[in-house]
């Protein structure tokens, strides 16, 4: 390969990768209904909410921090997804909107991620060391979510 055709190649990416920054997708956080939160809506330790909000909002709540890289494509659009699908699961943020049943089965599914290791997801954890839950992490909101559950089914 020829150094002009390495350059030009290099330019024409370059070009490629400058031209994607303008199709960045939105970062906005929808407003928030303080009286629908999970910290309205249910019985949520301090210690507890410290790692929900450390480990879980950014993808789960419509709190998102929203990092430097996220505003940088391709990468955006991973981080965007990410949240959006996470929101869609289910939103912290919007708790108190969710039928009791529909609550219960997150509580249960969620100590079952928190558990195997599934959730936060690792390559979130790659750029955010501080959202890996520690075996007590784990536990912690595996033992409040089994109590929001049997809490939520006995009040059904």
């Amino acid at each position: 390969m020829t150094s002009t055709l390495l350059k030009r190649i290099v330019i024409g990416l370059a070009i490629v990768v400058a031209g994607m920054q303008f199709f960045r997708p939105d970062r906005t956080n929808p407003p928030i209904d303080a009286t629908q939160s999970v910290e309205a809506a249910a019985t949520v330790p301090p210690e507890v909410g410290a790692i929900l909000k450390r480990s879980c909002f950014d993808c789960h709540s419509s709190e998102t921090r929203w990092p430097w890289y996220s505003g940088v494509v391709p990468m955006a659009w991973g981080v965007a997804n990410h949240v959006t699908e996470g929101r869609a699961e289910f939103n912290f943020s919007a708790w108190g909107t969710y039928p009791a049943r529909k609550r219960v089965a997150i509580l249960e599914k969620m100590c079952d991620q928190v558990r195997e290791g599934k959730m936060p997801l690792k390559q979130y954890l790659w750029l955010h060391r501080d959202a890996t839950l520690s075996e007590a992490d784990w536990k912690s909101v595996c033992n409040w979510s089994m109590e929001e559950a049997d809490r939520l089914a006995v009040a059904r």
